[in-house]
Protein backbone atom coordinates (compact mmCIF):
# COMPACT_ATOMS: atom_id res chain seq x y z
CA UNK A 1 0.00 0.00 0.00
CA UNK A 2 1.25 3.59 -1.07
CA UNK A 3 0.67 6.88 0.96
CA UNK A 4 1.85 10.28 0.38
CA UNK A 5 4.99 10.71 2.56
CA UNK A 6 8.28 8.50 1.48
CA UNK A 7 8.86 8.09 5.02
CA UNK A 8 5.50 6.27 5.29
CA UNK A 9 5.77 2.89 7.14
CA UNK A 10 4.03 -0.14 7.00
CA UNK A 11 4.79 -2.62 10.11
CA UNK A 12 3.40 -6.09 10.05
CA UNK A 13 4.74 -8.18 13.62
CA UNK A 14 3.70 -11.16 12.65
CA UNK A 15 4.95 -10.99 9.34
CA UNK A 16 2.11 -11.62 7.13
CA UNK A 17 0.50 -9.44 4.13
CA UNK A 18 -0.22 -5.71 4.62
CA UNK A 19 -3.22 -6.60 3.12
CA UNK A 20 -4.43 -9.86 5.14
CA UNK A 21 -3.53 -7.84 7.97
CA UNK A 22 -5.74 -4.96 7.33
CA UNK A 23 -8.78 -6.77 6.40
CA UNK A 24 -8.63 -9.05 9.70
CA UNK A 25 -8.80 -5.57 11.20
CA UNK A 26 -11.92 -5.40 13.74
CA UNK A 27 -10.12 -2.77 16.37
CA UNK A 28 -8.56 0.63 14.74
CA UNK A 29 -7.18 3.54 16.85
CA UNK A 30 -5.77 6.33 14.71
CA UNK A 31 -3.95 8.90 16.83
CA UNK A 32 -1.54 12.16 16.19
CA UNK A 33 1.43 10.45 18.10
CA UNK A 34 4.03 7.51 18.56
CA UNK A 35 2.48 6.23 22.27
CA UNK A 36 -1.05 7.78 21.79
CA UNK A 37 -2.62 4.84 20.67
CA UNK A 38 -0.81 2.62 24.14
CA UNK A 39 -2.41 5.56 26.08
CA UNK A 40 -5.84 5.60 24.51
CA UNK A 41 -6.88 2.27 23.29
CA UNK A 42 -5.15 -0.28 25.89
CA UNK A 43 -8.71 -1.75 26.11
CA UNK A 44 -9.08 -3.04 22.32
CA UNK A 45 -5.14 -4.24 22.30
CA UNK A 46 -5.65 -6.29 25.63
CA UNK A 47 -8.81 -7.71 23.98
CA UNK A 48 -7.25 -8.46 20.70
CA UNK A 49 -3.95 -9.63 22.22
CA UNK A 50 -3.47 -12.89 21.26
CA UNK A 51 -6.76 -13.64 19.49
CA UNK A 52 -7.61 -15.49 16.15
CA UNK A 53 -10.48 -13.54 15.84
CA UNK A 54 -9.70 -10.54 16.04
CA UNK A 55 -7.34 -7.89 15.27
CA UNK A 56 -5.93 -4.73 16.51
CA UNK A 57 -4.33 -2.56 14.23
CA UNK A 58 -3.07 1.25 15.19
CA UNK A 59 -2.02 3.84 12.56
CA UNK A 60 0.26 7.28 13.68
CA UNK A 61 -0.69 10.34 11.80
CA UNK A 62 3.06 12.71 12.29
CA UNK A 63 6.28 12.01 12.07
CA UNK A 64 7.25 12.55 15.96
CA UNK A 65 9.84 14.95 14.76
CA UNK A 66 8.86 17.70 17.31
CA UNK A 67 8.84 15.77 19.81
CA UNK A 68 10.35 16.85 23.63
CA UNK A 69 13.77 15.43 24.15
CA UNK A 70 16.15 15.40 27.36
CA UNK A 71 19.15 13.11 28.40
CA UNK A 72 20.88 10.93 26.06
CA UNK A 73 18.00 12.59 23.54
CA UNK A 74 19.17 16.32 23.78
CA UNK A 75 21.27 16.16 20.83
CA UNK A 76 19.56 14.68 18.65
CA UNK A 77 18.05 16.07 15.19
CA UNK A 78 14.63 16.03 14.57
CA UNK A 79 15.33 13.63 11.50
CA UNK A 80 17.24 10.88 14.33
CA UNK A 81 14.05 11.47 16.97
CA UNK A 82 11.68 10.45 14.01
CA UNK A 83 13.47 7.19 13.47
CA UNK A 84 13.71 6.66 17.14
CA UNK A 85 10.60 7.11 17.60
CA UNK A 86 9.12 4.89 14.67
CA UNK A 87 11.29 1.73 16.11
CA UNK A 88 9.51 2.30 19.43
CA UNK A 89 5.98 2.58 17.57
CA UNK A 90 6.70 -0.86 15.89
CA UNK A 91 8.44 -2.17 19.69
CA UNK A 92 4.98 -1.54 21.09
CA UNK A 93 3.01 -3.33 17.90
CA UNK A 94 5.25 -6.14 18.33
CA UNK A 95 4.62 -6.17 22.11
CA UNK A 96 0.78 -5.88 21.83
CA UNK A 97 0.73 -8.37 18.52
CA UNK A 98 -1.14 -5.33 16.86
CA UNK A 99 -2.13 -6.78 12.86
CA UNK A 100 -0.72 -4.02 11.85
CA UNK A 101 0.88 -0.65 12.40
CA UNK A 102 0.98 2.07 10.36
CA UNK A 103 3.00 5.23 10.73
CA UNK A 104 1.87 7.74 7.50
CA UNK A 105 4.83 10.35 8.53
CA UNK A 106 2.78 13.75 8.02
CA UNK A 107 4.56 16.74 9.32
CA UNK A 108 2.15 18.36 12.05
CA UNK A 109 2.11 21.34 10.10
CA UNK A 110 0.34 19.99 6.70
CA UNK A 111 -1.71 17.79 9.30
CA UNK A 112 -3.19 21.25 11.27
CA UNK A 113 -3.72 22.67 6.90
CA UNK A 114 -7.10 21.95 6.63
CA UNK A 115 -6.57 23.04 3.11
CA UNK A 116 -4.25 19.97 2.68
CA UNK A 117 -6.09 16.71 1.76
CA UNK A 118 -3.48 14.50 1.63
CA UNK A 119 -4.06 13.46 5.54
CA UNK A 120 -7.61 12.80 4.48
CA UNK A 121 -6.29 10.64 1.09
CA UNK A 122 -4.03 8.76 3.41
CA UNK A 123 -6.74 7.57 5.86
CA UNK A 124 -9.48 7.13 3.02
CA UNK A 125 -7.08 4.81 1.43
CA UNK A 126 -6.88 2.66 4.70
CA UNK A 127 -10.06 2.71 5.91
CA UNK A 128 -11.29 1.06 2.44
CA UNK A 129 -8.76 -1.77 2.93
CA UNK A 130 -10.39 -2.69 6.41
CA UNK A 131 -13.71 -2.55 8.08
CA UNK A 132 -13.27 -2.28 11.49
CA UNK A 133 -16.21 -2.25 13.71
CA UNK A 134 -14.51 -0.02 16.35
CA UNK A 135 -12.51 2.85 15.85
CA UNK A 136 -10.81 4.92 18.27
CA UNK A 137 -9.97 8.71 18.05
CA UNK A 138 -8.90 11.99 19.46
CA UNK A 139 -11.81 13.30 21.58
CA UNK A 140 -12.68 16.76 20.30
CA UNK A 141 -12.28 18.77 23.67
CA UNK A 142 -8.54 17.43 23.95
CA UNK A 143 -6.06 20.74 24.44
CA UNK A 144 -3.68 19.72 22.13
CA UNK A 145 -3.58 21.18 18.42
CA UNK A 146 -2.80 18.60 16.69
CA UNK A 147 -4.56 15.58 18.29
CA UNK A 148 -7.40 18.30 17.23
CA UNK A 149 -6.16 18.25 13.68
CA UNK A 150 -6.09 14.32 13.89
CA UNK A 151 -9.45 13.87 15.09
CA UNK A 152 -10.81 16.19 12.55
CA UNK A 153 -8.73 15.02 9.54
CA UNK A 154 -10.28 11.22 10.73
CA UNK A 155 -14.04 12.29 10.69
CA UNK A 156 -13.99 13.59 7.47
CA UNK A 157 -12.31 9.96 6.23
CA UNK A 158 -14.93 8.47 7.99
CA UNK A 159 -17.92 10.15 6.76
CA UNK A 160 -16.77 9.59 2.99
CA UNK A 161 -16.87 6.25 4.15
CA UNK A 162 -20.27 4.70 2.35
CA UNK A 163 -22.99 4.57 5.24
CA UNK A 164 -22.94 0.84 5.40
CA UNK A 165 -19.20 0.59 5.73
CA UNK A 166 -18.96 2.88 8.66
CA UNK A 167 -18.03 1.59 11.69
CA UNK A 168 -20.71 0.54 14.15
CA UNK A 169 -18.90 2.44 16.81
CA UNK A 170 -16.08 5.66 16.98
CA UNK A 171 -14.73 6.86 20.26
CA UNK A 172 -12.63 9.86 21.46
CA UNK A 173 -10.42 8.86 23.97
CA UNK A 174 -8.56 11.45 26.72
CA UNK A 175 -5.04 12.19 26.04
CA UNK A 176 -4.02 15.96 26.87
CA UNK A 177 -7.21 16.49 28.51
CA UNK A 178 -9.04 14.35 30.83
CA UNK A 179 -12.66 13.27 30.49
CA UNK A 180 -13.82 13.14 34.13
CA UNK A 181 -15.52 16.32 33.59
CA UNK A 182 -18.35 14.45 31.24
CA UNK A 183 -21.19 13.30 32.81
CA UNK A 184 -21.31 9.77 33.92
CA UNK A 185 -24.18 9.35 31.18
CA UNK A 186 -21.93 10.89 28.60
CA UNK A 187 -19.05 8.97 29.69
CA UNK A 188 -17.79 5.63 27.56
CA UNK A 189 -16.07 3.77 29.86
CA UNK A 190 -13.00 1.69 28.72
CA UNK A 191 -11.78 -1.17 31.10
CA UNK A 192 -8.29 -1.25 30.82
CA UNK A 193 -7.90 -3.42 33.92
CA UNK A 194 -6.84 -6.88 31.60
CA UNK A 195 -3.27 -7.31 31.27
CA UNK A 196 -1.92 -4.63 33.37
CA UNK A 197 1.73 -5.89 33.30
CA UNK A 198 1.59 -5.34 29.44
CA UNK A 199 0.25 -1.65 29.42
CA UNK A 200 3.22 -1.14 31.57
CA UNK A 201 5.24 -2.34 28.74
CA UNK A 202 3.21 -0.64 25.90
CA UNK A 203 4.26 2.52 27.20
CA UNK A 204 7.71 1.45 28.53
CA UNK A 205 8.12 1.15 24.70
CA UNK A 206 8.59 4.95 24.35
CA UNK A 207 11.92 5.15 26.61
CA UNK A 208 12.71 8.31 24.12
CA UNK A 209 9.80 10.13 26.02
CA UNK A 210 10.41 9.02 29.39
CA UNK A 211 13.90 9.35 30.20
CA UNK A 212 13.62 12.66 28.13
CA UNK A 213 11.59 13.87 30.73
CA UNK A 214 7.94 12.70 30.04
CA UNK A 215 6.81 10.06 32.89
CA UNK A 216 3.75 9.18 30.96
CA UNK A 217 4.62 5.09 32.24
CA UNK A 218 3.36 6.41 36.04
CA UNK A 219 1.01 9.27 34.42
CA UNK A 220 -1.20 6.86 32.66
CA UNK A 221 -1.42 4.30 35.32
CA UNK A 222 -2.05 6.54 37.99
CA UNK A 223 -4.85 8.40 35.70
CA UNK A 224 -6.68 5.16 34.90
CA UNK A 225 -6.55 4.01 38.60
CA UNK A 226 -7.84 7.54 39.71
CA UNK A 227 -11.12 6.99 36.95
CA UNK A 228 -11.45 3.64 38.49
CA UNK A 229 -11.45 4.85 41.77
CA UNK A 230 -13.48 7.79 41.56
CA UNK A 231 -16.27 6.80 39.41
CA UNK A 232 -18.84 6.60 41.60
CA UNK A 233 -18.84 6.83 45.54
CA UNK A 234 -20.81 4.65 46.84
CA UNK A 235 -19.46 1.13 45.47
CA UNK A 236 -17.00 -0.55 45.55
CA UNK A 237 -14.03 -0.74 42.57
CA UNK A 238 -15.44 -2.92 40.23
CA UNK A 239 -12.32 -2.17 38.07
CA UNK A 240 -8.68 -1.24 38.41
CA UNK A 241 -8.15 0.87 35.15
CA UNK A 242 -10.35 2.96 33.10
CA UNK A 243 -10.00 5.51 30.67
CA UNK A 244 -12.92 7.77 29.72
CA UNK A 245 -14.27 8.25 26.07
CA UNK A 246 -16.87 10.36 24.42
CA UNK A 247 -19.03 8.45 21.69
CA UNK A 248 -18.54 9.95 18.51
CA UNK A 249 -20.63 7.64 16.61
CA UNK A 250 -23.67 9.99 15.82
CA UNK A 251 -21.28 12.28 14.43
CA UNK A 252 -20.01 9.40 11.76
CA UNK A 253 -23.38 8.55 11.27
CA UNK A 254 -24.85 12.01 10.38
CA UNK A 255 -22.39 14.00 8.30
CA UNK A 256 -24.59 16.95 8.65
CA UNK A 257 -23.89 16.67 12.30
CA UNK A 258 -21.92 20.08 13.65
CA UNK A 259 -19.10 19.30 15.67
CA UNK A 260 -18.45 22.34 17.55
CA UNK A 261 -22.49 22.13 18.06
CA UNK A 262 -21.80 18.71 19.43
CA UNK A 263 -18.59 18.85 21.87
CA UNK A 264 -20.33 22.12 23.11
CA UNK A 265 -23.15 20.20 24.04
CA UNK A 266 -21.33 17.76 26.51
CA UNK A 267 -20.17 21.28 28.43
CA UNK A 268 -23.96 22.72 28.52
CA UNK A 269 -24.80 20.01 29.96
CA UNK A 270 -22.08 19.59 33.11
CA UNK A 271 -22.71 23.21 33.44
CA UNK A 272 -26.71 22.11 33.79
CA UNK A 273 -25.99 19.67 36.34
CA UNK A 274 -23.71 21.85 38.15
CA UNK A 275 -26.48 24.79 38.46
CA UNK A 276 -28.84 22.32 39.45
CA UNK A 277 -26.71 20.36 42.56
CA UNK A 278 -25.98 24.18 44.06
CA UNK A 279 -29.91 24.86 43.72
CA UNK A 280 -30.79 21.55 45.41
CA UNK A 281 -28.92 22.04 48.17
CA UNK A 282 -29.45 26.17 48.48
Amino acid sequence: MKFSQPAADVHIPDGSPAAAALARTTHLCIAAHQDDIEIMAHSAIAECHGRADLGFTGVVVTDGGGSPRAGKFTAMTDDEMKLVRRDEQRRAADLGRYAAQIQLAHPSSVVKDAKAGIVVDDLSRLLTAMSPRAVYLHNPADKHDTHIAVFLRCLAALRALPEARRPARVLGCEVWRNLDWLLDADKAVLDDSARSELAAELIGAFQSQIAGGKRYDLAIAGRRLANATFFTSHATDRATALTWAMDLTPLVRDPQLDVEQFTLGHIDRLRADVAARLRKYS
